[in-house]
């Protein structure tokens, strides 16, 4: 199997029209110019490039990569220039993802603003507020983070209990959201409030906007197995929120909030082969195998029948992917979308956690490592990683919720 994905870019070439074609050919001579070499490897714990207030950077290769393409639009592609980004239709914007994963460039900005909150505000913002935070969101002058799940709602999402109370020219809000990634982090957060408690579940919610300086909030990380502290339990204690900050209409915010899962769920899907794990791909953890192999003195082969036949389900479930990918990308383009998207985060983010299970099964008792000498960086990296992949498949709709949403919607299974 290839061991990078300049195959599939040059092959896509050879089909793709001269405008297209020479549109790629500018991207690459760009992107190899302008993005610094230590921009090109994998990702190392503390240098993504996060924006907000008060932006910080590792390094000066960071900050370098991440203001060209800021400059250039292209931490948004595809959003429209007046929102901060480049306007590129849906061709350009997969030919730019197919040469940054060429080269394997780091992505330039990370922010739920630009996977999730984003599109959807796009969709059902007034023009004020997507004036106001679209282009702050593509500068990274602005970050954000998600106030969904409550200690009391957690795959029963519609089950909030956080209030908004109607107060004239504001709303009153008083409650806790957990699981709230970088909360403590975060400029702003994108909320669901319960505004009318009469009502059915869903009918009762408004989706917010809280400045996450505005008095009365408290953000406190909570630390995981893996050792990460990214998540955060937030108080709202009395905090105010001005009515210009609802978006689309009162009690509707559960036709945004669904919208900014399907947002969420779209880039979970692209996770598997994005993740920290050593940037093993499927094609590459074929080699990692063999290396490993060589290694204990047993000439290249993986003997483990068991071993064996995992890597290859595996393998031949990312190439399914990547085809079922390029299909619905096809529908899109024809016009005729099928349900066939919805199955791709219930796939990314499981094929995530196999694929970090056999990286552990190559390593055997190395991989037990967790803390302390003799241990080199990426054995005791990789145990965590192994260890938080497994909230991918709760985060943005469990895989036992998303199975639920694929019998009802895609099968037309009954309740």
């Amino acid at each position: 199997m290839p061991s990078n994905t300049a195959t599939s870019s040059t092959d896509n070439n050879a089909s793709q029209p001269d405008n297209h074609r020479d549109f790629r050919a500018e991207t690459r001579a760009w992107l190899e110019a302008n993005c610094p070499e230590s921009q090109r490897q994998p990702p190392v714990e503390g240098e993504g490039i996060w924006g907000g207030r008060n932006p910080e950077f590792a390094n000066s290769d960071c900050q370098q990569w991440f203001e060209r393409m800021r400059d250039k639009g292209w931490t948004v592609p595809n959003w429209p220039v007046e929102y901060g980004g480049a306007g590129l239709n849906p061709l350009e914007h997969q030919i730019l993802k197919e040469e940054m994963r060429r080269l394997r460039c780091r992505t330039p900005l990370n922010d739920l603003g630009i996977l999730m909150f984003g599109p959807a505000l796009m969709e059902y913002g007034s023009e004020q507020q997507k004036s106001e935070h679209l282009p702050k969101i593509a500068r990274g002058e602005r970050r954000w983070c998600q106030g969904y799940s409550e200690p009391g709602a957690g795959s029963d999402l519609a089950n909030i209990q956080t209030k908004a109370e109607d107060k004239g020219d504001h709303f009153l809000v008083n409650g806790s959201k957990i699981w709230t990634s970088y909360a403590d982090k975060s400029d702003w957060m994108f909320c669901l409030t319960r505004t009318d408690s009469s009502a059915k579940k869903q009918q009762g919610i408004s989706f917010l906007l809280i400045d996450m300086d505005d008095p009365g909030i408290t953000a406190k990380p909570i630390e995981l197995i893996s050792g990460n502290r990214h998540f955060c339990q937030v108080w709202l204690d009395n905090v105010k929120v001005p009515k210009a900050n609802l978006v689309h209409k009162l009690n509707e915010g559960w036709t945004v909030g669904k919208a900014v899962l399907q947002h969420e769920r779209k880039s979970m899907s692209e996770t598997s082969e994005s993740s920290s794990s050593g940037d093993l791909t499927a094609e590459r953890l074929l080699d990692f195998y063999l290396e490993r192999s060589t290694e204990q003195g047993r000439e290249g082969q993986i003997e483990n029948t068991e071993l064996r036949t995992a890597l290859t389900n595996h393998q031949m479930n990312m190439r399914m992917a990547k085809l079922c990918q390029q299909r619905i990308y096809e529908e899109y383009m024809a016009g005729t979308p099928s349900g066939l998207a919805m199955i791709m985060k219930y796939i990314g983010t499981e094929e995530l956690k196999r694929k970090d299970e056999l990286i552990l099964a190559a390593m055997g008792n190395r991989g037990m490592a967790w803390e302390g000498e003799g241990f080199t960086e990426d054995e005791l990296l990789i145990p965590r990683n192994w260890a938080m992949d497994k909230a991918y498949t709760i985060a943005g709709g469990s895989s036992e919720v998303q199975l639920n949403i694929l019998a009802k919607n895609v099968l037309g299974l009954p309740d």
